[in-house]
């Protein structure tokens, strides 16, 4: 048997997954004895005031081209196989498998045993296996960690996650897109990750796999960030990355419930997480005090960041590496966070999109069916810079549920979920857009981060429910004519426009892109919501 140490190891050893003469298995390592080995391994190096800080090499993002569910009987008929959901063949698994198993024999691995979920009735026992300290480390800020010492000795994995990131798949022999791999069997209860560095993998493959499960149960499944207030009323964000779910979502007057993914049942909404997940580029501690705080503390990973050799100083602002340089630290970093994880039943829905064509209001309220259709939609806009590839010109977005390539059931079944709890809840849906005014990306200006704090705490606070609103003329969305704290004009979009004629013809085409986009979706939703785009010219 190899030898062990850590915290409580599990009586369910890694002999029940197969694996089997390994160097050394730390089990639960706590964050100071995962940054020595860390550093005796050379995988990171400390900054100021305490991150740790790691470079993931080629891979600085997922690999969405890169992961495959197997096709298998008892879950073959529920996924929606799609270009986000391809099939993988089990024998061709199960021969990876075992190169993933032979690969680990006399290595040093790291364990972590804890939950997905924070509602421990909803909640997945899970077990991360990697190869990396700072991956355990990783994991154990991102995950709900249990009581190890009541809990740990019995805990007994219903998923695991195997991540390997020195080990390269062949494509020719393994069946694989690349030597990158990310390999999903719901029968087998087991998720292979190799040939990528990027921990993303590890946090993004779990919830994909919570967005089978629950939904199974009744449960709804969410890419989304929630909040709750003095008054107990909770709200949840929906957005794609980069359009301020995290940002919003750390409101010193709200309780970060989390930011990322979240459960909503019949007892409210959960927590997925036990950390955060922020994009930091550019952050600032004058725009994102929360957040920024966690870039300076011991414990927190962040991957990515360009760091001063001599002085060990971070520049958030260099994106060299990447635009994509992210932190993971504990939910518990943030000041004011919500230490259960759940709360009660959102009383508001806001639906996040950083619109680079600058045409769509910075904040609306939807009606039922409008907010379902925006949902499907999961619309936001990307600008060159963000990703590889991107000319000058805005693209358009469009992502199911704002989580399409983790969404593992047809997105219909997201949707009706939320259509019935919006219903026997009667929550409010708000249309928020936190990208450009004034113009497209490149001449217009980014909205104002201020601006979009107080149109959030208004309408989440009740000041906005009774403001009169007016009708976009081109999206149909309701506008409110004033809201406290913002300029008048900025609510409309046109008139802060110089060239008014130039707004209509970009409104006309975003409007164009959303139809078409939905069209893809039409024979699964009802007349109602199909009216409720925006306006045919």
């Amino acid at each position: 048997m190899a030898e062990q140490s850590g915290w409580n190891p599990s009586s369910y050893g890694l002999e029940n997954l197969g694996i089997k003469n390994v160097n050394h298995a730390y089990w639960n390592l706590s964050a100071g004895e995962l940054y020595e080995h860390a550093i005796k391994r050379n995988e990171g190096q400390i900054a100021h005031l305490g991150p740790l800080v790691v470079n993931t090499g080629q891979h600085t993002g997922r690999s969405p081209n890169d992961k495959f569910i197997v096709r298998e009987a008892s879950s073959e008929k529920h996924v929606w196989w799609s270009k986000a959901n391809r099939p993988f063949e089990q024998t061709n698994f199960d021969k990876l498998l075992a190169k993933v198993l032979a690969h680990l024999q006399g290595k040093d691995v790291y364990v972590q045993d804890c939950f997905a979920g924070a509602d421990p009735e909803y909640r997945v026992p899970i077990r991360v296996i990697t190869e990396y300290a700072w991956h355990s480390l990783f994991a154990r800020n991102m995950f709900v960690r249990p009581d190890w010492n009541t809990q740990a000795a019995s805990h007994i994995p219903e998923f695991t996650v195997i991540n390997v990131p020195t080990l390269q798949a062949n494509p020719e022999t393994d069946k694989t897109n690349s030597s990158t791999f990310i390999l999903m069997d719901f029968g087998r209860k087991l998720i292979l990750i190799g040939g990528t560095s990027y921990a993303g993998e590890t946090k993004k493959s779990i919830f994909t796999l919570l967005n089978y499960l629950l939904p199974l149960g009744g449960v709804l499944s969410m890419h989304c960030s929630a909040n709750i207030g003095k008054a107990g009323d909770a709200a949840i964000f929906f957005g794609l990355s980069g359009t301020g779910k995290t940002t919003l979502s750390a409101d010193p007057e709200r309780k970060l419930i989390g930011d990322d993914e979240h459960g909503w049942s019949d007892r409210g909404v959960f927590n997925f997480e036990g950390g955060c997940y922020a994009k930091v580029i550019n952050l600032s501690a004058e725009a994102e005090p929360d957040i920024y705080a966690c870039t300076r503390k011991f414990g927190t990973v962040l991957e990515n960041v360009v760091m001063d050799q001599t002085t060990r100083r971070l520049d958030l602002n260099d994106g060299s590496l990447t635009e994509n340089t992210r932190a993971a630290y504990p939910l518990s970093y943030i000041s004011n966070y919500e230490p259960s994880g759940s709360g009660g039943h959102p009383r508001n829905i806001i639906l996040l999109t950083a619109d680079a064509f600058g045409v769509l209001p910075p904040i609306s309220k939807l009606t039922p069916e409008q907010a379902m259709y925006h949902f499907i939609s999961g619309y936001t806009a990307k600008v060159a810079g963000t990703e590889k590839g991107l000319g000058k010109e805005p693209q358009a977005t469009f992502s199911t549920c704002f989580g399409a390539p983790f969404m593992v059931h047809h997105p219909g079944v997201y949707a009706e979920l939320l259509r019935e709890r919006i219903a026997k809840h009667q929550a409010h849906c708000w249309l928020v857009n936190t990208g450009w005014s004034g113009g497209p990306y490149g001449e217009g200006q980014r909205m104002k981060i201020a601006y979009t704090r107080a149109m959030v705490r208004a309408a989440l606070d009740g000041r906005l429910a009774n403001v009169s609103t007016e009708p976009d003329p081109v999206f149909g969305v309701h506008v409110p004519v004033m809201c406290p704290d913002v300029p008048s004009e900025v609510l409309k979009p046109r008139r802060t426009w110089k060239n008014p004629s130039a707004y209509d013809e970009k409104a006309r085409h975003l409007a164009k892109l959303f139809r078409e986009n939905f069209e893809q979706f039409a024979a699964g939703v009802s007349d109602e919501v199909i009216a409720a785009g925006p306006k045919a010219d």
